[in-house]
């Protein structure tokens, strides 16, 4: 692990920050590309991205303090002072920005569906950015285990899980698949603001995927509050695509249903004519 990237002995250069700083820049180059493309003014779209930031922040927080407020209390002190007393919570920060962009595009009268496509992809950038960051830093601790990919973390016993790799490869993979789905939008092929509900299943997939071996959780009724919140958004987000895609999903069973029922009678056939010959 490497919090400190560079001491310089009057300046520290934390890993995570420069990471956080990375992936800021790179997701705000891509969205100014993005924007580009559309017909929205680039001063409405970057006013509402960073009212949204502060959104983000503030109900980030505001969740996490509430959820551990016996460590803060009312301390307004520590609810500012994130490097001393760190902790934002992801959903909380995830749908207060949403609320904040949701209501700065109402008071322009901008289309919000429409210009939360364009705002996804550079979020995934910057949640890569942030849990790889995180993997370095050691900010995310990893369960005990044996598997072939393992680390030592500073101030923890045994080998553990590389958790914030992990997660940072499969939001990657989410990255990937989410530029095909925006191709795909503006080509009219799916509904604008089909790209928020993906980041949204992809994101709580994630997570359920890998809280498991995550070694500090808050928990709410012997589970995981952040599993319990991404199974609730995994299987609300399905039922709505299993919808959506009703059409396809029927006529790929109709059509495969044909195809095992003409091999079954396929075979059938010539088992019957072998019986035949076999007798005459």
């Amino acid at each position: 692990m490497l919090p400190v990237l560079l001491n310089l002995g009057f300046i520290k250069i934390y890993t995570f920050g420069v990471f956080l700083v990375l992936g800021f820049f790179w997701a705000i180059f891509l969205l100014w590309k993005n924007i580009r493309l559309t017909s929205f003014k680039e001063e409405d779209v970057f006013d509402g991205l960073f009212l949204s930031m502060f959104g983000a922040f503030f109900f980030g927080r505001l969740i996490f303090v509430f959820l551990n407020f016996k460590d803060f209390g009312f301390n307004l002190l520590k609810f500012v002072l994130v490097n001393g007393y760190p902790g934002i919570s992801l959903y909380g920060a995830i749908f207060g920005g949403l609320l904040v962009l949701y209501l700065f595009t109402n008071s322009r009268k901008l289309n919000f569906n429409e210009l939360i496509d364009y705002l996804i992809n550079p979020l995934f950038i910057a949640f890569v950015f942030s849990k790889i960051g995180s993997f370095f830093s050691g900010l995310e601790i990893g369960t005990k285990t044996n598997f072939l990919l393992k680390i030592k973390y500073v101030g923890f016993d045994g080998y553990r899980h590389l958790v914030g790799l992990y997660e940072g490869i499969m939001l990657i993979i989410g990255l990937l698949i989410a530029y095909r789905i925006l191709f795909e939008i503006r080509k009219e092929r799916y509904y604008k603001g089909f790209l928020l509900r993906f980041f949204l299943w992809f994101l709580a997939l994630t997570t359920i995927l890998f809280d498991n071996i995550k070694d500090n959780r808050l928990y709410y009724g012997g589970l995981s509050l952040d599993f319990l919140i991404s199974l609730i958004i995994l299987l609300t987000i399905s039922f709505h695509f299993v919808y959506y895609f009703r059409n396809g999903i029927l006529s790929f069973i109709k059509d495969y249903g044909q195809k095992i029922f003409k091999t079954i009678r396929s075979k059938t056939k010539k088992k019957v004519g072998g019986g035949k010959e076999k007798k005459s």
